[in-house]
Formats: structure tokens, C-alpha cells, sequence
């Protein structure tokens, strides 16, 4: 059975109620009092195993007892309404009969009955609050989709207290002539709301506004404006407006020039015409400032009856400073300050600028931060010490990717007041605390560059994928063109899919025989190259005008295949110190080897099969910590048989080996091909998916390790010719990029050694960008030096 509300009017009553103020608005069933009760106290959760952060079994906490949601009727409009209310934007698909496995504790609701469009699910009809019939069996589960609503915090459980009112803010600049500079870093504050674009009246106008309207359009701060200037800008507009509402023929006395602050006709006709179209819609914003988004501040709209809007007062105008990123693509003056130290906070393994997993640097060494009691303020404070704006979401879960090695920060709470993540009020942790499954992300709000808009993609399957095509010229002479394939690669692939705003890069190709150009056949750019960490194309290195290709013609240009995911492998450092130590191993038991080349060359003239060869052995634990996994560029069908060892060789070089002196010099060297790729453990919640045996598929699933153990041919450095001294050994992972990851900082491990001629000390192995820069500055000067491990 369904509750229905049937609402029984008498004439007197209809009369009572129309002259009695208090029944003006829409009646109310008298039911709701409960329902809106029930409303404002509940919470959502997605539970159960397995699952993505965004899917899972549904359970609502009412009245401070968790329950959950009968199958029975269940509908994809039902689990519409659901996402929503967990912060996500939509639903893609739903579950019965307990996929996520059976929940505990009450059934809250069955017989859910929804059209989509509700704002809550207690508008949904249904049996009743814990009326049911079912059991924890029928437990219905939700599928959403992974896109998060502004100003929703990525917590697992999301309180229903907050609906948005402003969906977007943008800058209207009221000065400046002909084409203007990105970002828009000042002018008239604008909201978009369900009915258009508004305008806000600035009477009671703080800073506390103009820093949360700063943040959400990617900028950490703001500043003054010019109140002087728009004051005297107003005043010519009215003038103006007087002037063009005077009779014909009347004189018009000519306004006297004053000297500062000038003011052009540009911005008077502007500001003329705003003024005409009377778009205000907001007055009485409220903020505290540290709010992060503007529907979370207090509002007081104007309602479509007002026939006077913001008597007295004019547009609210806001100037934000962005940071030294994008203010030097804005045209402005970057501002060289003295460096205030190294930066103590950091994002890894975003696919976008301003997002990714959080990491603290404590005692020289980076860490992660757990995601208990994680919000929109400890995310909004980390993107404005990063020089961002406010949070967009605030991760958990490990959304961004699992860390390696230290969790530093627990139950985080900020106010959203302090400059550094630091200062917030936090516990430290212990191993038995958080996990790395609970590492603590952040997606920022960054500045509108336009960017995106300046690079394309033609002829391929799908908008992830294509060739390249870049906008060249200036204003008047603006051309698209293509991109020489000449050394186009991996890093350059990854620029190109940022720019475009597609997250990483699967491949970069420098033939795009199977994609058609269409009508452009022109190479405007050439040389390009990329460390792979700039924002866009512009920012590499390339020829500038003179475009110089050594092959011609419009197949012979860069092509990419994007994604939103992509692996990241990281060795386990800690592994490679217990299990190195020296072998004097006979030259007939090298013949494989050398066949392979993973002996130094010298070795070629040896009297073989006499002698013997030393040997630096260790084993390598590769870990995938990516959202991705991780394979091999080529197919089985161009795997490469070396029939000495007997086996296929996915990869020509999957790890460098190498003994380097305190200055960098490379004294010996090793590589380790990926003859056999494949998940030798996984983690406890993970799978197995790639097995080697039988011509199996290679590569390493995510949540999984591959160990090559010491004993394996060559899984060695050859340091027969090595002298006695102080070196570093040095292991990078994937060192050509041959396959795309995340993070190639990661890539490498480095380690002290220090060799008598006989055994040696190896000691404080760590991972490229683990230490802060004083810390690897101080490792790079006394390798050798401590000896905490003989061999």
C-alpha cells in the first residue's frame, strides 16, 4: 500500500485561508511536517563489496539508525534521485538482490516509486518509512555516474542540507579595448541561474564575497578594487543615459575632461547597455569566506515582481590575483618573489591540472593524508596553498590513486581560513590507523584560459583520439594546421591530451595513416618538445615559425590516443636494499645473457667459457598504483621469441639499471627486458589478470605487483670493471616512456652504495621525487657515506 494525501477543502476554509497571510504559498499535505523532518535528517551512503567509489548498496540513516532500500520496484528514475542525493549528477544503471552484498539493520523503504525529477527521495512515493516486506537479499544498489555535482563534498556520506541556487560565476570586464587577455581576472560579477545569467547588486558587498567568488573561478586570493574608478565610470553612464533621454535639439553640455582616472567610450557603452537590460537577480550575499562555493553562502534573490531592483546601488564588481601559473598567460607581470622555502604540499596522479591525490612533506620525506573527517575546507585550503581557487570536490577513497610508503595526516580540519594545510588542526598517524586505500584527494577550480580551444582532433573513432591540429596566426590571420611527426612521443602526447582536456595520453603517434586529415594539410609546427608538464603546446620547446620536417606530407604528423586513466608503476625501494649483494658467476653459465646484452661490454672480450663475470644481483617488486592497468605497447603478435632463454619479450626495455659516481657519470649499467609482465600478488581485494603461461596476456593490474626475484638472468648490474668508492645505483622503471603513465617522476630509485673491491654497502634506497630537495641534495653529496648494510 502507498500513502495518499487527499486534501478536502470547504468554502469557508478556502475564504479563511485567503484572507489569512500566514496560508500565502503552496498548501501542504499533512504528512510533510514528518517528511521534512525526515529530510533534513537524513544521510546517504554507497556500501559494500565489491565496489567504485561511485556504485555500491544504498543505505540512508534516519532518525541515527542506517538502513537500506528494497529492490521491489525499484527503477533507474529511483536511482536517478538517489545519485543526487550522494552528490553524484546522474545515474547510469542500477542493482537487485543484493549485488554489493546484504546490508544490516532496518529496511527503510520498498515499493520506491520515482519519475527522476524529484529533488529528494521523500518526495519519491513508497510503502512508508520501515514498512517493508523484504529481506537484506533484495537490498537494491545504485550505478552513478563518476561526475559530482559543484559544491558537493566526495565524502562516503553526503548530508542533504545544502541545495544549489547558483550554478556558475563568471567576469563581465567593463574596461579594456579589443580583444582581451585570459583568464578574466577582474570585472562584474555575474551568476547563472536556472533563469540565465544575473547580475548582483553590490550593496553590502564584502571581501569575504569576493573571496569565495575568487575561488570558485580558479584564483587564491583577491584584491582591492579600484572603487574610485567604477564610481566615476557610473557617473559618466548616468550622464550618458540623461543625456540620450533629453528631447532632440536641446543643448548638451559637454562633459569636462579630468585627467585620472580616464575612462574610454568603450566601457561607458558597455556599462550603458548593461544598465538598460536590468538583470539583476541577486542582492544580500552573505559569506563568511570560506565557504566553497557561493549557494553555500546566504542569498537573497529578487523576485520576478520586483519592479525596483537594487535602488541606490550598482553591478558588484570583484578583482582576483591569480598565481604566477596563469598570470603570466593573462599578459600580466609575474611577479618574482623571493622563494619562501620548498613547497610542503603537492597533488599526484590528477588526470587535469588542479586535481589529484594529496601528499605533506614531514622530516624531508613525502606522505599521504588519510580521508577521515576530509572536507571541501582542508581541499579548498591545500588548492589555494597550490595556487588554485577553492575545492571543486574533495576525494576519498584513493579516487586519485593509491600512495606508497608514509601516511603523515589523519582527521584534518580545517576552517578554510589557514594558509597552509599545515596549520590545520590534525592527529598524526600510526600504521595501524589509515590505509592507503583511504588516501585523501582534491579536485581545484581553475581559471578559464581558453586553451582548449587553440588544439583539435580530426579524423579518429571517437573525440579521445585523432590528429593533431593546432591554431597558429594572430588576430586577422588565425590558421589550423598540423604537427611534424618528427620525435613526437609520449611527453608530447600527454601536453596535447591536457590541452584538449582529456586527461592522459594512451599513445603518441607520429604516422596518422588511418585518420583522415580532411582539407588540412598544411605543417605549421614542428621540433616539438615537451618534459611533459606543461599545460599546452605553446609552452614547449618547437621550431616557432621555421617549420623543418624530414618527412613530408600530412600522414607523416602527430596523432594521439587519449584517456581519463592511466597506470603508474613505482618500485619498491625498500625490497631492492634487503636482497642486493655480489655473485662471481662463471662465463658459462652466461651465455643467455650475453645473447641479451645484460653484461658489460668489455665481457665480448673475455676468454670464454673461462672466468667469471661480477655481479651486482637484487630483486625488483613493481608496483601499478595508477587508475589503469598497466600493458605493453605492442601486441602479442610483435612480441619477440629469444629462444636462448625461451620466452617472448613484451617489451625491449622495461627497467635501466646503472652505477653512477656523486657527479652523475655512468661507470655501469644494466636493462632488464619484460620478457614476462604479469600480477605475481595483488592486494587483498584485488584479482589477478595477467599471467605469462601459455602465451598468456602481459601486463600488471592495478592493486598488483610484479617481482623479478635476483636470481632471474639478468637482473643484474655487470660491475666486473667497477673501482672500489662511493656511488649511487640508479633503477628506472619504463625509462624510454614507452607506455604512458600518470607519473613518470616515480619512476626512478636511487640508492647509496659504497664498493671496497669485494663487498658492497647499499643503503637509503628511495624513490625519485620520495625526498625533499635539500634531502636529495644531501644524498647526491655524500653518497657511500653511512653504512648501514654490508653484502
Amino acid at each position: 500500500m502507498r500513502p495518499v494525501s487527499v486534501w478536502q477543502w470547504s468554502l469557508w476554509g478556502l475564504l479563511l485561508c485567503l484572507l489569512c497571510s500566514s496560508c500565502l504559498g503552496s498548501p501542504s499535505p499533512s504528512t510533510a511536517p514528518e517528511k521534512r523532518a525526515g529530510s533534513q535528517g537524513l544521510r546517504f551512503r554507497l556500501a559494500g563489496f565489491p565496489r567504485k567509489p561511485f556504485e555500491g548498496r544504498v543505505e540512508i540513516q534516519r532518525a541515527g539508525e542506517w538502513g537500506t532500500i528494497c529492490d521491489d520496484d525499484f527503477t533507474l528514475q529511483a536511482a536517478h534521485v538517489l545519485c543526487r542525493e550522494l552528490g553524484f549528477t546522474e545515474a547510469t544503471g542500477w542493482t537487485h538482490s543484493a549485488k554489493y552484498g546484504p546490508g544490516t539493520g532496518r529496511i527503510w523503504l520498498d515499493n520506491l516509486s520515482c519519475s527522476g525529477t524529484e529533488r529528494s527521495v521523500t518526495e519519491c512515493a513508497s510503502r512508508g518509512w520501515g514498512n517493508s516486506d523484504c529481506t537484506h537479499d533484495e537490498d537494491a544498489g545504485v550505478i552513478c555516474k563518476d561526475e559530482r555535482l559543484p559544491g558537493f563534498s566526495d565524502s562516503n556520506v553526503i548530508e542533504v542540507e545544502h541545495h544549489l541556487q547558483v550554478e556558475e560565476v563568471r567576469l563581465r570586464p567593463a574596461v579594456g579595448r579589443g580583444r582581451r587577455p585570459l583568464p578574466v581576472t577582474e570585472g562584474l560579477v555575474e551568476v547563472r541561474v536556472p533563469d540565465g545569467w544575473s547580475q548582483v547588486c553590490d550593496k553590502g558587498w564584502s571581501a569575504h564575497n569576493s573571496h569565495v567568488v575568487c575561488g570558485m573561478l580558479g584564483f587564491p586570493s583577491e584584491k582591492r578594487v579600484n572603487v574610485a574608478f567604477y564610481r566615476k565610470l557610473r557617473k559618466r553612464v548616468a550622464k550618458a543615459s540623461a543625456r540620450r533621454s533629453k528631447p532632440l535639439g536641446r543643448p548638451i553640455t559637454k562633459l569636462k575632461a579630468k585627467p585620472k582616472p580616464r575612462v574610454g567610450r568603450g566601457p561607458i557603452k558597455r556599462l550603458l547597455a548593461q544598465r538598460q537590460q536590468h538583470s539583476f537577480g541577486l542582492h544580500g550575499v552573505a559569506c563568511v569566506g570560506t565557504e566553497a562555493h557561493l549557494s553555500l553562502c546566504s542569498l537573497e534573490f529578487y523576485r520576478a515582481n520586483d519592479t525596483t531592483r537594487c535602488p541606490g546601488g550598482a553591478p558588484a564588481v570583484v578583482s582576483c590575483v591569480p598565481s604566477p601559473l596563469y598570470a603570466a598567460s593573462s599578459g600580466q607581470k609575474k611577479q618574482q618573489s623571493k622563494p619562501q622555502g620548498e613547497a610542503r604540499v603537492r597533488l599526484k596522479g590528477g588526470a587535469h591540472p588542479g586535481e589529484g591525490r594529496v601528499e605533506v612533506l614531514k622530516a624531508g620525506t613525502w606522505g599521504t593524508v588519510c580521508d577521515r573527517k576530509w572536507d571541501l575546507q582542508a581541499a579548498s585550503v591545500v588548492c589555494r596553498e597550490l595556487g588554485f581557487g577553492s575545492a571543486r570536490e574533495a576525494l576519498s577513497g584513493a579516487r586519485m590513486g593509491q600512495g606508497m610508503g608514509a601516511i603523515h595526516l589523519s582527521e584534518v580540519r580545517c576552517s578554510g581560513q589557514e594558509p597552509s594545510l599545515w596549520k590545520c588542526p590534525h592527529r598524526n598517524i600510526t600504521a595501524e590507523d589509515c590505509s592507503h586505500s583511504q588516501d585523501a584527494g582534491v579536485r581545484c577550480n581553475l581559471p578559464y584560459t581558453g586553451v582548449e580551444t587553440k588544439i583539435r582532433l580530426s579524423g579518429g573513432r571517437s573525440r579521445h583520439e585523432g590528429r593533431v591540429e593546432v591554431q597558429t596566426g594572430g588576430p586577422g590571420s588565425l590558421r589550423w594546421g598540423l604537427i611534424c611527426g618528427d620525435d613526437w612521443g609520449t611527453l608530447e602526447a600527454m601536453v596535447a591530451c591536457r590541452q584538449l582536456g582529456l586527461g592522459y595520453a594512451n599513445h603518441g603517434l607520429q604516422e596518422t595513416w588511418y585518420w583522415d586529415s580532411g582539407n588540412i594539410t598544411e605543417v605549421v609546427m614542428s621540433g616539438v618538445h615537451c618534459t611533459g608538464t606543461e599545460l599546452s603546446l605553446d609552452q614547449c620547446a618547437h621550431h616557432g615559425t621555421h617549420v623543418a620536417c624530414k618527412r613530408t606530407g600530412s600522414h607523416f604528423t602527430a596523432g594521439v590516443i587519449c584517456s581519463e586513466t592511466a597506470s603508474d608503476l613505482l618500485l619498491h625501494s625498500a625490497l631492492v636494499q634487503e636482497t642486493a649483494y655480489i655473485e662471481d658467476r662463471p662465463l658459462h653459465m652466461l651465455y643467455c645473457a650475453a645473447e641479451e646484452n645484460c653484461l658489460a661490454s668489455s665481457a665480448r672480450s673475455a676468454n670464454w667459457p673461462y672466468g667469471h663475470r661480477r655481479l651486482l644481483r637484487f630483486s625488483s617488486q613493481i608496483h601499478n598504483l595508477g587508475r589503469a592497468d598497466f600493458r605493453p605497447k605492442a601486441g602479442r603478435h610483435s612480441w619477440v621469441w629469444h629462444e636462448c632463454h625461451g620466452h617472448y619479450h613484451s617489451m625491449d626495455i622495461f627497467t635501466h639499471y646503472d652505477i653512477l659516481t656523486p657527479n652523475g657519470t655512468k661507470v655501469a649499467e644494466g636493462h632488464k627486458a619484460s620478457f614476462c609482465l604479469e600480477d605475481t600478488e595483488c592486494q587483498e581485494d584485488v584479482s589477478k589478470r595477467y599471467e605469462c603461461a601459455n602465451f598468456g596476456e602481459q601486463g600488471i593490474t592495478v592493486g598488483c605487483w610484479d617481482l623479478y626475484r635476483h636470481d632471474i638472468d639478468c637482473q643484474w648490474i655487470d660491475i666486473t670493471d667497477v673501482k672500489p668508492g662511493n656511488y649511487i645505483l640508479q633503477v628506472v622503471i619504463n625509462p624510454n616512456f614507452e607506455v604512458a603513465e600518470s607519473d613518470f617522476t616515480n619512476n626512478a630509485m636511487k640508492c647509496n652504495c659504497k664498493y671496497d673491491g669485494h663487498r658492497i654497502w647499499v643503503h637509503n634506497c628511495h624513490i625519485g621525487d620520495a625526498f625533499s630537495e635539500e634531502a636529495n641534495r644531501r644524498f647526491e653529496r655524500y653518497p657511500g657515506q653511512t653504512s648501514n648494510q654490508i653484502i
